[in-house]
């Protein structure tokens, strides 16, 4: 059984940091792209982050570049979202996904990345609320 374990979150004053984490079981994560997705009420979800190991692709949406950085423990098969600088506007639910990337990939992140929604697999997310 695929299991993604989101963690991490909680409540945190404009300029803070946090570091979620998403951990992973069942799942060979060298052949997935994992990604950080948001989702505020009544908006759309939204790709954050996406990391893929198998072409070493990187991807943040631009309102987090230099501020979140996206890493994976090989050991723990857990991936992290640090999170710095945050702002009210990043309050929202934080999910992790995964995606089977193809072979070969070449910066499969810069296209699974800000389109997240087809992803094959979800955790439960975790809310991020950043006061001002």
């Amino acid at each position: 059984e695929v299991q993604l374990v989101d963690a991490g979150g909680g409540l945190v004053q404009a300029g803070g940091s946090l570091i979620l984490s998403c951990a992973i079981s069942g799942l060979n994560v060298d052949d997935h792209a994992i990604s950080c997705v948001r989702q505020v009420p009544g908006k759309e979800l939204e790709g954050v982050s996406c990391m893929y190991s198998g072409d070493g692709s990187i991807f943040h949406t631009d309102s987090v570049k230099g501020r979140f950085t996206i890493s994976r423990d090989y050991a723990k098969n857990t991936v992290y979202l640090q999170m710095n600088n945050l702002k009210p506007e990043d309050t929202a639910t934080y999910y992790c996904a995964a995606k089977k990337a193809p072979r070969p990939a070449v910066r499969f992140c810069s296209l699974y990345g800000p389109n997240p929604e087809d992803s094959d697999f979800w955790g439960q997310g975790t809310q991020v609320t950043v006061s001002s």
